[in-house]
């Protein structure tokens, strides 16, 4: 038995594990705020966010479901009521900017150390959880008629996370 950290174990500092922890939250907050909506909508889709994130505590990727772990741990479990904090960024551009770029960062830092199929199903889990907010709760229309699923600015989103993540 060590007093070693898991992340230590696996081979990441406090700071990469950090990211690769931080970033599955924070993909929820940005793909809500791509579009701004009611609270009630925000709340549908960060629990569906949440709920993406806690289902990949079973994952065959040991490092996904590690990670989902950790984030299910400091945002919330779903499976046992808890609600994970929703949280509106003061300026939503820059807030997604920031993601996309740590975004980045992770895609940079799984390359040189996850194997090709934990980097693969990590950026795969975040486009997961990006899907599921987006489509968690319709934008615009009267009483639901005319409504878009996801808007034009949450596929911006996706398709400039997918990128980020392909780098």
């Amino acid at each position: 038995m060590t007093d070693e950290p898991l992340y230590a174990q696996l081979g990441y500092t406090d700071a990469e594990w950090g990211l690769l922890t931080g970033l599955p939250q924070s993909v929820i907050t940005a793909a809500s705020a791509a579009t701004p909506d009611s609270a009630r909508k925000t709340r549908a889709e960060n629990q569906a966010g949440l709920d993406r994130i806690s289902d990949a505590r079973a994952s065959a990727s040991a490092l996904v479901s590690t990670v989902a772990g950790a984030a299910v741990a400091e945002a919330g479990d779903p499976e046992i009521g808890e609600e994970a904090p929703i949280i509106e960024p003061n300026d939503p551009e820059a807030y997604v900017q920031d993601v996309l770029s740590r975004a980045g960062e992770a895609a940079a830092l799984l390359s040189a150390k996850a194997t090709v199929a934990d980097a693969e199903t990590y950026r795969h889990w975040l486009l997961e959880i990006t899907d599921a907010v987006v489509g968690a709760a319709s934008t615009g229309g009267l009483l639901g008629i005319g409504a878009e699923t996801v808007t034009e600015d949450e596929q911006s989103f996706r398709d400039h996370l997918a990128q980020a993540l392909a780098a």
